[in-house]
């Protein structure tokens, strides 16, 4: 449960926005709109997360930048043998970000961040076809990293600094597939924390080839959320000592937030256009089970393997400077599934993706501008299963499959301010 927990501290946004897994994507309107490239493109103190190194080459003193994003998505599942279907009801996902740098010197620059790079939300209705799995589950987490930027010449700089997390988690599941009251009312659990908090680091470099190539990289550490001491609560428990689940207890779990290195390339071309890479590669192959320690002794702990393997995300994003006033991008990247045959659960129902944004920046005077995104995520329609679930009232193993259907629009707003 406590590992459900920690799921829930990584979501501050709808399933459908994860890139692989739990991973979210929207951490700045300017390089979401270019298809969330950006760990070589100086341009504004979305920085702070993309590449700490190059705050130090922006050309003005103060940099902040703001934003949100509204993130609108659905699950579709059905099972054509036995004709269950059923479809999320999730809410409005609206996570956010804030960047601020300030240049010290010509040679050291000083930020700071807020960001959620972590989250999932997903809502099923009551009692579908996969309650014992999953009914809903409400995970946050929030990235607070303070950072530094050292220029070494005109060509070379490092950057990074620590990150500290703040997390917390609802999640609610029946108990098994059948266990009910005499009335017929589901057996469910509820596994609720809040103030989950961890550390790690971020540490970054840029190079500028020349004039018009530059070349950066960033390494984010692992994270492991530690959950402890949160709050389970049972409903509809049957009256009888073959189930004698007390009405609340407490659980640990464990959850981990993958390391994720990122290198990438911009080139200037043509006066006004810009081409951006990244190259992105996550860790998943830490998260190799979901594992929750009740604290009664009347309640089984619940082991539930995961075995995520490591995935790679191929992002490219093109910036036009249209006018003084317009800047306009676009982009496009492909996210692969961390999801291994076999171990596909509806709580992260992550496949791959194909991924296109686009997006602009109005200069509304020499100091103000207004950053808007917007991404639409398709997601391959996927026939798959979990084969690891164990009920928890007999102990016996029951597989859960179907074909899944996801899609989500996510437009989003942001103000950036100079100085």
């Amino acid at each position: 449960m406590k590992k459900l927990l920690l799921l829930a501290v990584f979501a501050l946004a709808t399933a459908v926005t994860y890139a692989g897994g739990y991973r979210v994507s929207l951490q700045g309107n300017k390089s979401l709109a270019m298809g969330h490239t950006g760990v070589a493109v100086v341009n504004s103190s979305e920085l702070v997360f993309f590449n700490p190194a190059g705050l130090v080459y922006l050309e003005n003193k103060l940099s902040i930048s703001a934003g949100a994003s509204g993130v609108f998505s659905n699950v579709a599942y059905q099972n054509e043998t036995t004709g269950a279907s059923s479809m999320t009801d999730s809410p409005v996902g609206t996570p956010l970000y804030f960047y601020a740098s300030y240049k010290a010197t010509d040679w050291l620059a000083l930020g700071v961040g807020v960001y959620t790079p972590y989250g999932s939300s997903v809502e099923y209705p009551d009692d579908w076809a996969g309650s014992h799995l999953v009914n809903n589950i409400d995970l946050a987490a929030i990235y607070i990293q303070p950072t530094i930027s050292l220029k070494f010449n005109d060509k070379f700089s490092v950057g990074g600094g620590p990150i500290f997390v703040i997390g917390s988690v609802n999640f609610n599941r029946n108990l098994s597939k059948t266990l009910s009251t005499i009335e017929g009312e589901r057996s469910e659990v509820t596994l609720d924390a809040s103030g989950v908090n961890a550390t790690g680091w971020v540490a970054s470099a840029m190079f500028h080839a020349t004039d018009q190539i530059t070349i950066g990289a960033t390494y984010r550490s692992e994270i492991i959320m530690e959950a402890r001491d949160g709050d389970a609560t049972f409903e509809n428990i049957p009256n009888s000592p073959l189930t004698p689940f007390p009405a609340s207890t407490t659980f640990n779990a464990d959850l981990p937030l993958p390391a994720e290195m990122t290198v990438g390339l911009s080139y200037k071309f043509c006066e006004r256009f810009l081409f951006a890479f990244d190259f992105n590669r996550t860790f998943w192959d830490v998260y190799d089970s979901l594992d929750i320690d009740f604290a009664s002794e009347d309640v089984p702990d619940s082991f539930n393997a995961r075995n995520y393997k490591n995935n790679s995300i191929y992002r490219f994003g093109l910036q036009y400077d249209a006018t003084k006033m317009f800047t306009l991008r676009a982009g496009y990247y492909f996210d692969e599934s961390p999801v291994q045959p076999g171990y596909f659960a509806p709580e992260t129902p992550r496949n791959d993706s194909n991924n296109f944004t686009a997006g602009l920046t109005v200069n509304v005077g020499s100091h103000l501008q207004v950053d808007a995104s917007f991404l639409y995520s398709h997601f391959k329609e996927v026939d798959a299963s979990y084969d690891y679930y164990v009920d928890s009232t007999n102990g016996s193993t029951v597989p859960f499959g179907g074909k899944y259907k996801t899609n989500a629009f996510v437009p989003g707003l942001g103000l950036t301010y100079k100085l």
